[in-house]
């Protein structure tokens, strides 16, 4: 795995960074700067570190939600999965009776 350098900027502050990919790594980079610049928008008079910090409260907060959609996504497909399986399963064995 060839690790890319690239430089980012966030949040007025220029970052150097590696990653697998560097559009992906740029992707990322501005994401943060997005979610950041959102929050000191909202919130002009806290310190960088705040805006920081609740910035990423609400990264996570996205991904975890994220992370919870997909897992109900996959159990439903697992349980459609199981009663496909099922049908399949009783109409093999009332042909072969």
């Amino acid at each position: 795995m060839d690790r890319k350098s690239v430089r980012v900027k966030i949040f007025g502050s220029e970052y150097p960074l590696r990653g697998e990919s560097e559009e992906f790594t740029k992707k990322v980079a501005t994401h943060v700067d997005q979610m950041i610049t959102s929050v000191h928008d909202k919130i002009p008079e806290q310190p960088p570190l705040t805006i920081s910090v609740l910035a990423a409260l609400n990264i996570t907060e996205d991904y975890f939600k994220e992370k919870e959609k997909g897992t109900q996504l996959l159990s439903s497909l697992e349980y459609e999965i199981a009663k496909i399986t099922n049908y399949l399963d009783t109409s093999i064995n009332s042909t072969e009776s």
